[in-house]
């Protein structure tokens, strides 16, 4: 559960000696940090639900990540004393620097919400990492229940992003929170954690996007092959985001490396994509210049196939940002020790476990389960065997093995029961 951080700790001295006056440097890059995560899960929601009113709240957090990227630059500026510190704080500011572009490209999606409906293009089943909307009803066990008591994180997988009461938004709330009969829950994990989160709120069973067929099969044979690479690029460059902070963190040249080819990728794929929009926007063309009946609704499709695009671009600006932050391994950049202490202390955690619990080996990532356990994703796996070949973004199928490496993302609340089950920490 991404928690709002107390102001107290936001202020004050920092351990590392950067920090001003009126507030700590540390504190500021771990509230970008967490804030570019949140508002990218919640510009999504806006998207998937075409709904302007969680649009409008992102642009508020976009606000926010503006001053915090100032207070950086004045903390920097007045923190360095000689050429090796300007070097070091240098790295820090790139790396705000794409925390930023990462809510810029999430307040540019969140735009979309606004203009047009993009829905039927998009199902949330397609992305590894989904969002979803949920009304607590009468008959919910999670009514009247503290998000600490509930444990969704580890219980589901699924972490809550924002609850909407009434007319009141509560973006990042606590874990004394308790939820309400009538909230709207906003939540973000593995697409597998949907089902068991939604019966929980609703105890209603989960009705698979993919069993709604009706009204769908236009969208099936007219843009799947959009709607296919969009759900690539947002995958890809999540996977990048959290491939960076990992290099960063464990100082690994190898990753930094597969985020820059990561990033090569994807401009592959934005310009795939943008070769399909422009096919599909030639055969709206014709439909209308040949006065085809229906050609009228073809029409409005510009207005989706641009928003469509908009989402492709926008995932491109993030595998640009997340490459800026591993570029710093690449140069090989002494990195100031405040930024690594930011990451430790985000509401997500990054972290590099060995498979040395018995009960793993043999068992694919699918039968394990980790991500609805724990709400943990596994970013990568170096095998033990042979010159430790790195797998990025493993599938389903693959099998753990004894002395594997992994390399997680997920909630700070899912680290005790991850490091338990994968047996030791590195």
């Amino acid at each position: 559960m991404k928690k709002r951080k107390k102001k107290e700790e936001r202020r004050g001295m920092s351990e590392t000696g950067l920090e001003t006056g009126a507030f700590s440097v540390k504190g500021v890059l771990v509230e970008m940090k967490d804030l570019s995560d949140s508002m990218l899960d919640l510009a999504y929601s806006a998207v998937l639900y075409s709904n302007p009113e969680i649009a409008k709240e992102v642009f508020k957090l976009e606000e926010r990540m503006h001053s915090l990227l100032y207070k950086v630059r004045i903390a920097i500026m007045l923190g360095a004393r000689n050429l090796e510190d300007a070097v070091a704080f240098s790295a820090v500011l790139q790396m705000a620097g794409a925390a930023e572009k990462i809510s810029n490209a999430a307040g540019d999606i969140a735009k979309i919400a606004e203009s047009v409906d993009i829905t039927r293009y998009l199902d949330r089943e397609d992305f590894e990492e989904a969002v979803i909307n949920v009304r607590i009803t009468p008959a919910s066990v999670l009514k009247d229940r503290t998000l600490k008591d509930l444990q969704l994180e580890t219980e589901t997988g699924m972490s809550v992003l924002a609850i909407k009461r009434g007319s009141e938004w509560l973006y990042s709330p606590e874990e004394n929170e308790r939820l309400r009969e009538g909230d709207l829950v906003i939540s973000s994990g593995p697409t597998e954690g949907i089902p068991v989160f939604c019966k929980l709120a609703t105890c209603e069973k989960y009705e698979s996007e993919r069993k709604r067929e009706e009204g769908r099969l236009k969208r099936r044979r007219v843009s799947e092959e959009i709607a296919d690479l969009i759900a690539e690029m947002k995958n890809v460059s999540e996977l990048m985001v959290g491939l960076s902070y990992s290099a960063v963190m464990f100082e690994s040249r190898e990753i930094a490396e597969e985020v820059k080819e990561l990033e090569e990728a994807m401009d592959g794929m934005k310009e795939e994509l943008e070769v399909a929009v422009l096919e599909a926007a030639g055969g709206v063309t014709r439909g209308v210049t040949e006065g085809r009946e229906g050609a009228g609704a073809e029409r409005s499709n510009f207005g989706e196939l641009r928003g469509l695009l908009h989402v492709a671009i926008s995932s491109e600006i993030i595998s640009d940002a997340a490459y800026e932050i591993a570029d710093v391994v690449l140069r090989e950049i002494r990195l100031h020790p405040v930024f690594s202490a930011s990451i430790k202390e985000s509401d997500e955690v990054i972290l590099k476990l060995e498979a040395r619990n018995e009960g793993l080996f043999g068992k694919t990532l699918k039968e394990l389960n980790l991500e609805t356990r724990t709400g943990m994703f596994v970013l990568a796996i170096r095998r033990a065997e042979g010159r430790g070949k790195w797998i990025y973004n493993p599938a389903g199928d693959a099998v753990l093995k004894a002395g594997d490496l992994l390399i997680l993302r997920g909630p700070r609340e899912a680290e005790a029961k991850i490091k338990e089950i994968c047996g030791a920490a590195v």
